[in-house]
């Protein structure tokens, strides 16, 4: 069966500007555009345009969408696999949100006591289930799946004194940035506490410090526009190329 771009938009939920959006950054192309010059979709399209709304309803963004479809090793079941399993993960993580408002209730009313562990640990998930989402595969590619579990592991197990510390420093890592952005000196002290921010921002979850691995995680800070985007909507300018560079002077 054949669509006018309007007949798809209807069936798929969409705006026709979504569409003529998708056509324009060559994302999802109409099987042909007749002479009125209207655009005809078919078949391939719908699945295709399934596919790119399974993962805009897991928060990828355009550019990683289109990265996945256009490679040429690209399975559309492996594809439906992999968005089934971060669904899944997605529902685990809100029934965890769930059952943590629960028993908060249930705590609020005396009848149970959570500790402040248990406060805490809804809110490690959500965050754990995210980075699993946005950044699981490329991550396990470059450190492998038993680092990256163990990573996870204590992570999930920090206390609520170090969960408050982690988010601090982050914060303060941030801070730091944006003031030497201003006056760029990697062989000043500002530029060596950044270091050693990030470095002890990384041992909360790393079970082990390595150089090298800090290299290859600013490597792809820089490789990856969502790694990049991290850090740089938080300091709202650039800054990554700023801490790759700083890392880099620091780990020699």
């Amino acid at each position: 069966m054949k669509y006018t771009i309007k007949k798809l938009a209807e069936l798929a939920g969409i705006s026709t500007r979504t569409l003529r959006y998708y056509d324009q950054i060559s994302l999802l192309k109409p099987n042909e555009v007749n002479e009125n010059n209207y655009r005809i979709y078919d078949e391939k399209n719908v699945n295709k345009l399934q596919q790119i709304m399974f993962y805009r309803s897991l928060d990828f963004p355009l550019s990683k969408i289109k990265q996945l479809l256009d490679d040429p090793d690209f399975s559309r079941i492996q594809a439906l696999i992999e968005q089934q399993q971060l669904l899944q993960a997605k529902q685990k993580e809100i029934n965890t949100l769930l059952t943590s408002i629960e028993k908060t209730i249930k705590d609020y009313r005396g009848e149970i006591k959570m500790t402040d562990t248990e406060k805490f640990q809804a809110f490690k998930q959500k965050q754990l289930s995210e980075n699993e989402t946005k950044f699981g595969q490329e991550i396990r590619e470059q450190y492998g799946e038993e680092t990256v579990k163990k990573s996870n592991q204590k992570y999930a197990n920090l206390s609520e004194s170090d969960f408050e510390k982690m988010k601090e420093l982050e914060k303060q890592l941030i801070t730091n940035l944006v003031e030497l952005k201003q006056h760029p000196d990697l062989d000043s002290e500002l530029a060596a506490q950044i270091y050693q921010e990030h470095k002890q921002w990384l041992e909360f979850t790393w079970s082990k410090y390595n150089s090298k691995a800090h290299r290859g995680l600013v490597d792809m800070y820089l490789a990856d526009d969502r790694f990049a985007k991290y850090y740089n909507d938080k300091a709202q300018v650039p800054v990554v190329q700023l801490l790759h560079d700083v890392v880099y002077r620091y780990t020699k």
